[in-house]
């Protein structure tokens, strides 16, 4: 079996501030008050992703699926520990990310797209299926701070699903957009499957996880602590256990 993801005693620290104003800061370092704490996102995952599974990551509010995908996609760096991928690695990891704001959307469509790995010609060949999965034709050429969120997703999909990744990551942003269009993008993620790519998903619609995904990785304050079939996984999180 090919591996498209191989994470290895990964660790993700964060620095949380808890003053804000410069007088705040004063005030504190006179009282010799803590400034600030570090708190570790992830701490020792290992997890190992062979082409073409489909792998949800599961877990509550602040358990670090979301950091441990943006680590996968490049966007943030391990403190320790290795994150490696094979192929071409494209998604959905925050609405507008890969969009300047003062360019249209057109502009941002080759933007988006060369960020992605594109060349200028594949984007130019794809252009117009780019546009079309969108359905945002009309506002094609208006600057996308005019855009509301979901123009923005329908736009950043429809790239991401063109720019032909072995490895599709989607952190919950299917929630932003409207049900027809949410549909029209699992139909494009099913599709991707199909295709032997390799998903890494992060959502709380444990119903569509369970249908979707072949295997769910439970964290918990940063620690795997299940990695077994989507179905179990889905369970384990609706006993809350």
């Amino acid at each position: 079996m090919v591996t498209s993801i191989e994470i290895n005693d990964v660790q993700k620290r964060f620095t949380l501030r808890h003053n804000r104003s410069l007088k705040e800061l004063m005030m504190s370092s006179l009282r010799r008050q803590q400034l600030a704490e570090e708190f570790l996102a992830l701490d020792g995952v290992d997890l190992t992703i062979t082409e073409g599974e489909t792998v949800a990551l599961l877990g509550f509010n602040g358990s670090g699926k979301s950091t441990l995908l943006k680590l996968i996609s490049g966007v943030l760096r391990p403190d320790a520990g290795s994150v490696r991928t094979r192929g071409r690695v494209a998604g959905l990891i925050e609405v507008g990310a890969g969009f300047h704001p003062d360019l249209t959307g057109r502009e941002n469509v080759f933007l988006n797209g060369a960020i992605l790995g594109m060349s200028e010609s594949d984007v130019s060949r794809r252009f117009d299926e780019i546009v079309a999965f969108s359905e945002i034709e009309r506002f094609i050429d208006t600057e996308v701070k005019f855009y509301s969120s979901g123009m923005f997703l329908r736009l950043a999909f429809a790239v991401a699903v063109h720019s032909d990744p072995e490895v599709f990551l989607i952190d919950e942003i299917l929630a932003v957009g409207d049900e027809p269009f949410q549909q029209k993008c699992l139909a494009r993620v099913r599709g991707l499957r199909e295709e032997g790519r390799t998903l890494v998903i992060v959502s709380h619609d444990l119903d569509m996880v369970a249908n979707l995904c072949d295997r769910g990785v439970v964290l918990e304050k940063g620690v795997v602590v299940e990695d077994t079939e989507a179905v179990a996984a889905v369970a384990r999180l609706r006993n809350g256990q």
